[in-house]
Parts: structure tokens; C-alpha cells; sequence
């Protein structure tokens, strides 16, 4: 019987090891946040929950309105993406004033497990 409880536990510990050393990155927080009215940031970060492989992460920003234009076409913005002050950081920075509107972050983030993954969210320049 001692034998069947120890080969369950061990069992149980070692896939709990496998999931762990499979997590993927997810976007912890973001500045500014998601569905937030700010004036027109300098930068947008993005802070994930594991360290990121710079070279097969990235991110882009792309406006989707814009006052006053009923049928604005999603516009990619210029920016440069760059790593952040610490390895679970990115940084894109406009390389011109954002203007009033909407916009859409899309994001791609790797890990040290290679598994990429995505994601987006929007947030508003008044």
C-alpha cells in the first residue's frame, strides 16, 4: 500500500515539474492599460509574467480611429520596439506624437520554451 501512495506522488510532482517548465509568457500588465483614456504616451510598456527572448519577441501599434473619420482604415504607426529595464519588459516608442484616437497594441512574446505567444489590446489618446 506505502508503495502505490509513494509511485502516486511521484508521479504527481513530476508532472507538475513538466507543466512548470512549460509556462508561457502572458502579459502580466501594461502601460497604458487596456481600455484606458490617456493623453498621448512618450512610450507603451508591456510587462509579462517570464523573461522574454528579445530576438523572437515584438510588438507593433496600429491606430483604428481617429475622431472625426467615420471610416478610418486601421493604420500601422511608426515605432521602434525595444527590451525594457528588465527581461520580462518591452518598450515600443512612437516615433512621432500619437495623435487622438484609438489604438491597438499586438504583441508576440517567446520564452526560454520557444512556444510564442500573442495577443492584443486597445487603449485611447484624448
Amino acid at each position: 500500500m506505502k508503495r502505490t501512495y509513494a509511485g502516486y506522488f511521484i508521479a504527481v510532482a513530476a508532472s507538475v515539474i513538466a507543466f512548470a517548465a512549460q509556462a508561457h509568457p502572458e502579459l502580466a500588465s501594461s502601460v497604458p492599460a487596456d481600455k484606458a483614456e490617456v493623453t498621448a504616451p512618450a512610450k507603451v510598456e508591456l510587462h509579462f509574467t517570464e523573461d522574454l527572448v528579445t530576438k523572437f519577441s515584438g510588438a507593433r501599434l496600429v491606430m483604428t480611429a481617429m475622431p472625426g473619420m467615420a471610416s478610418h482604415a486601421p493604420m500601422a504607426v511608426a515605432t521602434k520596439v525595444s527590451a525594457g529595464s528588465d527581461a520580462k519588459t518591452m518598450v515600443i516608442t512612437p516615433v512621432k506624437p500619437l495623435p487622438a484616437g484609438t489604438y491597438k497594441v499586438e504583441w508576440r512574446a517567446v520564452s526560454s520554451d520557444t512556444h510564442p505567444r500573442t495577443g492584443n489590446y486597445s487603449f485611447t489618446v484624448k
